[in-house]
């Protein structure tokens, strides 16, 4: 029982918070910049974030949307905030890992200019096809959608939010993978690639849960895979790329994690603060629930440097990605 009761101490430790710490930025409140305009997955994420944030810090948090440029412009604007912990953002992999590969001329350096305080959720870019298109074309599954791809090379059409994107990359390697030649089709945002999608303009899109699960829960959309290694506990019957191995997929694992983070040279104990408010609202099963239905799983760093570590690991993949994209923006 001693260890039980040493475990449990430290789980109340954790879940009550620094009972003295100060309050970040002499008490005003915080931002939290959004590069995404409101509404969308991230916008959510956001919000729930910031909603709980406030509680766990004692302070104020704000949301702040700054959409454009898939993310950039408002990360650049954290980058360029005063570095106090007044102005934190939510920041995806994309942004952080592969955006330096991607374009030509970047504002912003992210392992220079940014710094690491938690991620916070992970979660794969989901498959699917307009059902209609799936009964008349035979695609029961994923393999049958590819062998129908390889048969006839360029007819599949996959829409995507941009290129560049999550799902731009995603798709990109999964043709290069199983010899599949499915056209990519970049629209200006995914809600117009929806549209398109379920008029059966274009046949396919791998996107972010939220936009597309109420399509699917309707029946005009049919899901195929998911760009994750495995499974989703919410989607059991929807195979994850492991699943996938035949095809050559089986080394495949994207996940559109997204992190918290500040301006570089923010203090050191600023960081460590807000780390820890950020776990302690992640150990919350309410706020793990209300993530299920955004297809995100909570998934956080026990320091700042495990960030840190973290966004060096894992951009090669993200550069190797782009390159096999063959994708370049201004």
């Amino acid at each position: 029982m001693p260890g039980r009761r040493r475990f449990l101490a430290a789980g109340a430790t954790l879940l009550a918070g620094p009972a003295r710490a100060q309050p970040l930025a002499g008490g005003r409140p915080l931002r939290l910049i959004v590069p995404f305009p409101p509404g969308g997955a991230v916008d959510i994420l956001g919000r729930l974030v910031a909603e709980r944030l406030g509680p766990a810090l004692g302070q104020t948090v704000v949301v702040e949307n700054r959409g454009g440029a898939g993310g950039n412009i408002g990360t650049d604007a954290l980058a360029k905030s005063v570095p106090d912990g007044s102005t934190i953002g939510l920041v995806g992999a994309s942004t952080l890992c592969a955006a330096p590969f991607l374009y030509r001329m970047l504002a912003f350096d992210p392992q220079r200019d940014l710094a690491p305080v938690s991620a916070i959720t992970t979660g794969p870019v989901l498959c699917v096809v307009n059902a209609e298109t799936a009964v008349k074309r035979g695609w029961s599954d994923f393999a049958a959608l590819i062998t129908w791809a390889r048969a006839n090379p360029e007819r599949v059409t996959m829409g995507s939010s941009g290129t560049g994107t999550t799902s731009h990359l995603t798709i990109a390697a999964v043709n290069q993978a199983t010899g599949a030649r499915i056209t990519h089709v970049p629209y200006r945002g995914g809600g117009p690639a929806i549209s398109d999608l379920l008029s059966g303009t274009i046949d396919m899109m791998f996107d972010v849960m939220p936009a597309l699960m109420p399509h699917v829960e309707a029946g005009r959309f049919k899901p195929l895979a998911v760009s994750s290694a495995g499974r989703l506990p919410f989607l059991p019957d929807v195979p994850g790329m492991r699943d996938l191995a035949a095809l050559g997929l089986g080394d495949l694992d994207i996940q559109s994690w997204n992190a918290v983070m500040a301006a570089s040279g923010t203090p050191t104990p600023v960081l460590l603060q807000l780390n820890e408010a950020v776990r302690r609202i992640a150990a919350d099963p309410a706020f793990v629930e209300r993530l299920r239905p955004l297809g995100y799983q909570v998934f956080t760093s026990e320091t700042p440097d495990a960030l840190a570590a973290r966004i060096r690991a894992e951009t090669p993949r993200w550069k190797r990605l782009v390159e096999i994209s063959g994708a370049q923006l201004d």
